[in-house]
């Protein structure tokens, strides 16, 4: 099976891009950080069932990560990531920091609403970094499609208002969270968990769950409590929220209302690592 051709220059991307669409095909993007994994390869096979072509992104972008957090650590595997794509992707695209932010570069785009409060909250100027480097990547591309896994929802929402409100002509799909045989939400981090957290983390979707199927029969408030007190218990904490929001606006609510949908999210440490989750309630 033929591996994916690497480019690195949006010149080079946009030529492939415009010799696909001559030939009439269309054209699914994945934004990655690399380091990939089968959530990450469940994405890809999703733009291919849209597309005929499709190019992965990989750009660990220093602008969504804060002083204090792991842009040096952050694994960068080019070899393995190439590897993995043999059959699923066409482009590997693999700017660097210098490509993507050339000196002078001044432009954020910060998207208001969805990016407050949780993630937004917790890790400040995250979601601006997330939204200009995806915004360049659009452009950059100009795919039919975009797949984004519902793992991280509010980052799922702030690209999708963003992508609605600059009239950007591609459709942003949501892919649902891919989770090992437990139940645990898969992700890069999860390499960093011991075998005895590893244990401990596949509860979490557990009590996720049961907390969601207890929030429209009981006040929020106290099935909140309860779940955080049972996460605690368990050895998670600091616990960032244990909270549930409309899954569009992301805005916290204090009650539900009949036939309206909420989502529920977590986010929380267990030793280093930090776990997010959501489920639909």
């Amino acid at each position: 099976m033929q591996a994916p051709e690497t480019v690195r220059s949006v010149a080079e991307l946009r030529a492939r891009v415009a010799a696909w669409r001559q030939a009439g095909e269309r054209v699914a993007l994945v934004p990655t950080m690399g380091a990939l994994h089968e959530g990450h390869l469940a994405l890809v096979r999703a733009g291919r069932e849209r597309a005929e072509r499709v190019v992965v992104s990989i750009f660990v972008n220093p602008k969504q990560f804060a002083p204090n957090e792991d842009f040096e650590a952050y694994p960068r595997v080019a070899d393995r990531d190439r590897a993995a794509l043999v059959g699923l992707a066409d482009v590997i695209f693999a700017p660097g920091v210098n490509d993507m932010y050339p000196p002078g570069f001044a432009t954020e785009i910060t998207v208001a609403g969805p990016s407050e409060g949780f993630e937004g909250a917790a890790r400040p100027g995250h979601f601006a970094g997330v939204a200009t480097v995806v915004a360049k990547l659009f452009t950059q591309c100009g795919p039919d499609y975009a797949i984004f896994g519902e793992k991280d929802w509010q980052q799922l929402q702030v690209v999708t208002r963003m992508a609605r409100d600059l009239d950007l002509p591609l459709e942003v799909v949501p892919h649902p969270t891919v989770r090992d045989e437990a139940g645990l939400a898969l992700s890069s981090r999860n390499a960093y968990l011991s075998p005895d957290e590893i244990a401990t983390a596949r509860k979490l979707n557990v009590i996720l769950s049961r907390t969601a199927g207890e929030l429209r029969a009981r006040p929020v408030a106290e099935v909140l409590a309860k779940g955080r007190a049972e996460l605690e218990a368990l050895g998670f904490g600091p616990i960032d929220y244990l909270a549930v929001a409309d899954p569009e606006t992301l805005k916290p609510l204090d009650a539900l209302e009949p036939g309206k949908p909420a989502r529920l999210l977590v986010a929380a440490r267990l030793g280093s690592v930090r776990l997010l989750d959501n489920v639909a309630v």
